[in-house]
């Protein structure tokens, strides 16, 4: 049977304390006919250095198609959690800081899909590509896959934990925004498994194809600490040029321009979407200076990173 790791585990840079972990909220949900989910809210001790990542797990079971199912599970640091409501306090909608009762937060999500409910996106569709073979359970074997967090997929999320719905009406939301975030995440896995005809010769080979994959996804683990290409080439054990020419050739963007552009964009998540100060997101993406982040947050956005909070 495929046991994927536990996301929350995944997302661990530094490791977690079983006894540490407490559990602020949690939900757990079965919306008829349509998704199962779960929401964990944990408190975020201060020593935790949690990455935010998504991750698809296709099951396939031979023997039992009754088993099988596709879920998504994403975990996120840096959320507040308000002790007064689900969401937040009205002296929070305010002013969040001066809330003594209010914890940061690492949410983790689980949403199950099974057969039935999927095959609605599929039928009568002839020919198919691989989503609807994954939507169909066409896809022999069992497979989990890592993704990165684009900001629609955040807004989703955030959205799961702030709603005011309840009842039938929360179901019908939760139904709407689960579809979303299936529609995302096979975005996602579809672009990343996309053949193509290949003028490097050695990209023809699937290992060194993986070796690059692994490569991106080492670069978006680094955010926050530089790596150079030397180390890069180390981790994936492969050679400087080849990785060079292969990530150029697969990916359609230099590997510094890759770096730069997924740094930046997460800086304006942090600055827009999570309220953190320039002096702050400059830190956290390990810049020797403010005016170096600002430059290169401008050259990639047109914006000042102070313009971008104007508008």
């Amino acid at each position: 049977m495929h046991q994927p790791l536990d996301i929350f585990t995944l997302a661990q840079k530094t490791p977690v304390m079983q006894e540490e972990m407490h559990v602020l909220h949690a939900k757990e949900q079965q919306i008829p006919g349509s998704v199962q989910y779960s929401i964990q809210r944990y408190r975020r001790f201060s020593q935790w250095n949690v990455d935010d990542m998504g991750m698809l797990v296709y099951h396939y079971e031979k023997s039992d198609p009754k088993q099988h199912y596709l879920e998504l599970r994403f975990c996120i640091s840096g959320n507040m959690y308000c002790k007064h409501k689900e969401t937040e306090c009205d002296q929070c909608k305010l002013n969040a800081r001066n809330c003594s009762d209010r914890d940061e937060t690492v949410d983790v999500f689980k949403l199950t899909f099974s057969p039935a409910h999927l095959s609605q996106f599929v039928k009568g569709i002839k020919q198919t590509n691989t989503g609807d073979d994954v939507l169909q359970f066409r896809h022999k074997s069992s497979f989990s896959k890592t993704m990165t967090l684009c900001s629609r997929t955040r807004l989703v999320l955030e959205a799961l934990l702030n709603h005011s719905y309840s009842d039938s009406m929360e179901n019908i939301y939760i139904n709407a925004q689960s579809q979303m975030l299936l529609l995302y995440s096979l975005e996602c896995m579809i672009g990343e498994k996309e053949e193509t005809i290949f003028s490097c010769k050695f990209l023809a080979n699937e290992a060194d194809r993986e070796k690059i994959s692994k490569a991106r996804e080492i670069l978006i683990q680094h955010i926050g600490e530089p790596i150079t290409i030397k180390e890069l080439s180390r981790k994936v054990a492969m050679n400087e040029c080849y990785l060079k020419k292969g990530f150029k050739e697969m990916y359609s963007t230099t590997i510094f321009d890759f770096y730069q552009s997924q740094r930046m964009e997460h800086a304006k998540y942090l600055l827009y979407e999570k309220g953190l100060s320039v002096t702050e997101v400059s830190l956290m993406l390990g810049y020797s200076s403010i005016s170096h982040f600002s430059t290169a947050f401008k050259k990639h956005t047109g914006l000042k990173p102070c313009e971008l909070l104007l508008h």
